[in-house]
């Protein structure tokens, strides 16, 4: 029997932060479990099911999510890791409660956010998906290992590659006498 390759074998494990998807239009988070021709099958981190993503569809991985802030932009993962280590994965707030009250935690999280940029429903859906993945990634794997990996396969000389079918030939061409 052919085993599916796209089953996780165990859906308790943790997963790589590097491969949680936010589907603008779907609510919640997804990780890619597969794709077909016209696009990605993606899987439901709540829930499990699984669902079709068009190709032409815009998505979003979380490691490409940032924070605006007063000086450089901030990685959620640096984010979720400062919420992990101040919470221990519980919210002191309600987040369908005050404005205010969500705000001021997160200044006490990220206190240099720009205040201008970021809205209330960045800093809902943020805390929300802290939530979600709490227990279930971990933030402190570093990213550099990406990073470390692109960073070699760069440094790997550029063989230029020679096609002999293509181009001018060096030899005269054939004439034909035949009339």
């Amino acid at each position: 029997m052919q085993e599916n390759r796209y089953l996780c074998a165990n859906p308790n494990s943790i997963m790589e932060f590097k491969d949680i998807l936010a589907v603008p239009g779907m609510p919640g988070l997804y990780k890619v479990v597969g794709n077909n021709k016209s696009g990605f099958i993606v899987e439901s981190i709540t829930d499990g099911k699984r669902s079709m993503v068009n190709g032409q569809q815009r998505i979003m991985t979380l490691v490409d999510v940032a924070v605006y802030t007063s000086e450089e932009d901030k990685p959620l993962r640096e984010i979720f890791l400062s919420l992990q280590e101040k919470t221990k994965g519980t919210l002191p707030v309600d987040l369908k409660g005050d404005d205010k009250k969500i705000r001021d935690f997160f200044r006490t999280i990220v206190p240099d956010f720009d205040e201008q940029r970021v809205y209330n429903s960045d800093i809902r859906k943020m805390l929300n998906w802290f939530q979600l993945l709490h227990g279930k990634v971990d933030f402190s794997k570093p990213a550099e290992t990406d990073a470390a990996a692109l960073k070699k396969e760069a440094d790997k000389p550029v063989v230029p590659k020679v096609h002999e079918a293509h181009g001018p030939k060096d030899e005269p061409a054939k004439t034909n006498d035949a009339r």
